[in-house]
């Protein structure tokens, strides 16, 4: 047995599996380094809640791995609105370990909807970000816990078991990647930024991203449609996305990921620059330096001004 695997949760799991622990990881070196990063500085740190959540938030990932690449069972929670097994045996493991560790906390998660006893702590948890991406064995999907205590958001953690990345973020001690600081980008001019963005996975035709999506994809390098909202958010706050929107999302998926980026020195509003707030539907994070510019833009879109024209199919097929 490797020196480290009978204190290690993902490991002992991939052990009931039969499954050795270098087969499963992509590097198995990275991951004993991650496991002895979190086991060592982050859990003597001065962190109130972080390492307690990378336990339940890796553990939680593990579990989904091993859904990952078999044949899963599908269901609908309405029109192409995907909910696997995974989704539902991850939310009750998490809920589980917060509950043994936290019994006093409420919590709210995506499949088992909200825990109320009045508490001044409440969990936003959403035990399969990306489900459809999952479901068709796209590997961009990771599990998201955040903490609130009296309604503003203490502590996040967004962990990426594909990829063995764990973000985690305290309020005022900054972001982390696996144990190390990040920071947003310092890119200044939208047009020479990388933006991501989200399409509802129902009720499509009623929502209008697809304008916004045109226009600041002819006013910036890029826009990508990745899948799982709360790793672009992730990806804003390390620097990797300069910029990110999107319509009508829930708690549970920008909870940890907000916290995330202002942390990392970005900033997070509603569409029109005003204060975000987990209930207004309204997301734009940046890293601050392209953010009125966005707004700017979507001031524009909204209006109906200097909206440019989609090319027509027909025109290309005559060249």
């Amino acid at each position: 047995m490797w020196a480290h695997e009978s204190d290690c949760i993902d490991c002992k799991r991939l052990q009931r599996l039969a499954i050795p622990s270098r087969q499963r990881f992509a590097s198995y070196d990275a991951h004993l380094r991650n496991w002895s990063s979190v086991n060592t500085k982050l859990a003597t740190g001065n962190f109130a809640y972080l390492p307690t959540m990378e336990v339940i938030s890796r553990e939680a990932g593990a579990l989904l791995m091993e859904f990952f690449d078999k044949h899963i069972k599908i269901e609908y929670k309405g029109e192409a609105d995907l909910v696997t097994a995974a989704d539902r045996k991850s939310e009750a493991l998490i809920r589980e370990r917060i509950r043994a560790q936290w019994p006093g906390h409420d919590g709210l998660g995506e499949e088992e909807g909200l825990r109320d006893t009045g508490s001044e702590y409440r969990w936003y948890v959403d035990p399969l970000d990306g489900t459809t991406n999952f479901a068709h064995g796209f590997p961009v999907f990771c599990v998201s816990m955040a903490l609130q205590h009296h309604n503003e958001t203490i502590a996040g953690v967004c962990y990426d078991p594909t990829r063995d990345e764990l973000f985690a973020a305290e309020r005022g001690k900054g972001a982390y990647l696996n144990d190390r600081p990040i920071r947003v980008s310092r890119i200044a001019s939208l047009a020479e930024s990388l933006v991501g963005t989200g399409f509802p996975s129902h009720k499509r035709h009623k929502n209008p991203n697809i304008y916004f999506y045109h226009q600041i994809t002819l006013r910036s390098q890029g826009v990508r449609r990745a899948g799982s909202a709360a790793l672009d958010l992730c990806y804003v706050a390390s620097g990797r996305l300069d910029g990110f929107w999107e319509f009508n999302l829930n708690p549970w998926d920008t909870a940890a990921g907000v916290l995330l980026v202002e942390e990392a020195g970005g900033r997070v509003t509603d569409f029109h620059g005003g204060p975000f707030e987990l209930n207004s539907r309204e997301t734009v994070a940046s890293n601050g330096l392209i953010h009125d510019a966005l707004l700017y833009e979507f001031e524009q879109i909204f209006a109906g001004r200097g909206l440019e024209p989609l090319a027509d199919p027909r025109e290309y097929l005559k060249k």
